[in-house]
């Protein structure tokens, strides 16, 4: 084998954990291979889920906005359109710049990649890796509306009937492999009546209804866009509110918002059956109201790590004690030397922004770096309108560990530029220790609370406590001012709020 197929480091996978791994490894001088199965570096985030999915939020709710909103700003349209396919386009043209700039930042770094679906194979003598290419067969793919999403995860993928197209060597492999949506057993996606988050992006007419399984993020971000288009979306939860784990005033308040745009919800029920009709599909609920119709569904009852492929479970890798994720020890290696796992694949939260620092980290210690970073203080953000942001403790996990805490609360409405930008709900709470002020949490139910929630990561980080937040000095007027606020209250010192 030439020189040219040994690399330092072999990135299977180039969604946000592995090209951003990839790019800080060739940054230390690593010779790096990154191969992905899909045509476009970015994994499900840039191609078929985050980004297409904000795009899509962006464009329904500015639509949304002109046909209910704006009229109270003196801004009348009197002949309002949708066309769909423009949306869709855009949507597309958007994935295809990031996905584009992605590609550009891989061969700027002089990072060679390889479009093909690398499998693990046994180290030699010398410990190093070999990694097969397999060239794609469309047939051995799971299909959705809108696109490919994975590999196929039967066994009978056809590996053994197919030579490999080619092979590489590598010192390290990094296993960047992502995840896929969860079905449901009774209710396969179809990618027709029964959706993934994929399908329920790629749709070309907006769905008189809509049946969402799950109220987490994703359900609720569909529920959001397809709502402010006009569908009649119903989301079914079979816990007892919306972002189960969350904090529940924000879970509370976001409902009551999500209501007022239309989405009806039914908590504490679950589907059992899926009946296929001409015109939709009938599902049967297990409590009441018994059963529901709805020409889609969108199943959004989570994702699990893509262990069926890349060759993961025909290596040895051990799993962890429930088998569904890759262990790994502090450096990221798994049990096998030389070869480590990041992102949804192993432990910690399914967010890209979690694997991209999963990524560098793992490089930085491969290099000797002795680099870390805290999975306490990773945000999660439910993209609706208005948006939800959350990072470290909530009140309900601060009294079942029977810490003593300081809560600050600061209402949306009593903030200057949200009351000029016409929004009515909302609320920044930000948590502290009762002794030392350290902030434990905070949640945000705001318009940019993705951007607000960044300024409370960072004192976190830093060990901040509330004072900290308190007497830096915010610009007025703006939406921060919320959180300098919040932070004013946890001492009862709140100077726009009665609280």
């Amino acid at each position: 084998m030439s020189d040219e197929n040994v690399f330092d480091l072999a990135v299977i996978g180039a969604g946000p954990g592995g090209y951003v791994a990839a790019i800080r490894a060739a940054q230390l001088d690593m010779k790096v291979v990154i191969i992905e199965q899909m045509e476009s570096p970015g994994g499900t985030c840039l191609n078929v889920g985050c980004i297409p999915s904000k795009a899509m939020l962006d464009s329904s709710g500015r639509y949304h906005e002109l046909e209910h909103i704006l009229p109270e700003h003196g801004i009348q349209a009197k002949a309002l359109t949708l066309d769909l396919e423009k949306m869709t386009a855009r949507k597309q043209a958007v994935v295809k710049k990031l996905t584009g700039g992605v590609d550009s930042l891989i061969k700027g770094n002089k990072i060679t990649k390889i479009e093909g679906r690398g499998v693990l194979g046994a180290p030699d003598e010398n410990n190093v890796h070999t990694v097969q290419i397999f060239d794609h067969d469309n047939s051995q793919w799971e299909r959705s509306s809108g696109g490919l999403n994975q590999y196929s995860t039967e066994k009978d993928s056809g590996e053994e009937k197919r030579k490999a197209r080619e092979q590489i060597k590598a010192s390290r492999v990094l296993l960047a492999a992502g995840s896929v949506p969860v079905e449901l057993p009774f209710m396969p996606f179809d990618g027709k009546q029964i959706l993934s988050s994929t399908g329920a992006l790629s749709l070309t007419d907006v769905p008189k209804s809509m049946a969402i399984i799950g109220a987490g993020a994703i359900g609720l971000e569909m529920a959001s866009v397809w709502a402010s288009l006009g569908s009649k979306v119903t989301v079914i939860e079979m816990m007892d509110q919306i972002l189960p784990g969350w904090d529940s005033q924000l879970a509370r308040t976001l409902m009551r918002d999500l209501k007022k745009l239309g989405v009806e919800f039914i908590l504490k029920n679950s589907v059992t059956k899926a009946k296929h009709l001409k015109t939709g599909v009938k599902l049967t609920l297990e409590n009441d109201p018994g059963e529901l119709k709805a020409e889609k569904v969108l199943v959004a009852v989570g994702r699990r790590p893509a262990l069926d492929t890349a060759g993961i479970r025909d290596a040895g890798i051990e799993l962890d004690s429930d088998s569904r994720r890759i262990a790994v020890d502090e450096n990221y290696q798994t049990s096998v030397s030389g070869v480590y796992a990041i992102g949804d694949l192993i432990h910690g939260p399914m967010l890209a922004h979690k694997a991209e620092e999963d990524g560098v980290t793992a490089v930085e210690r491969m290099a000797g770096i002795p680099a870390h970073f805290d999975y306490g203080v990773i945000p999660g953000v439910v993209y609706t309108h208005p948006e939800g942001a959350t990072v470290g403790a909530n009140e309900e996990e601060l009294k079942k560990e029977g810490r003593e805490y300081a809560k600050g609360v600061f209402p949306i409405p009593a903030n200057g530029r949200a009351l000029a930008m016409g929004s009515e709900s909302g609320f920044v709470k930000i948590l502290a220790d009762a002794k030392t002020d350290r902030v434990l949490g905070a949640q945000i139910l705001s318009p940019w609370a993705s951007d607000l929630i960044s300024e409370i990561v960072s004192i976190m980080e830093m060990k901040g406590s509330s004072e900290d937040i308190a007497r830096i000095v915010h610009a007025h007027p703006t939406l921060p001012e919320a959180v300098k606020e919040a932070a004013l209250a946890v001492k009862k010192r709140s100077i726009h709020s009665l609280r």
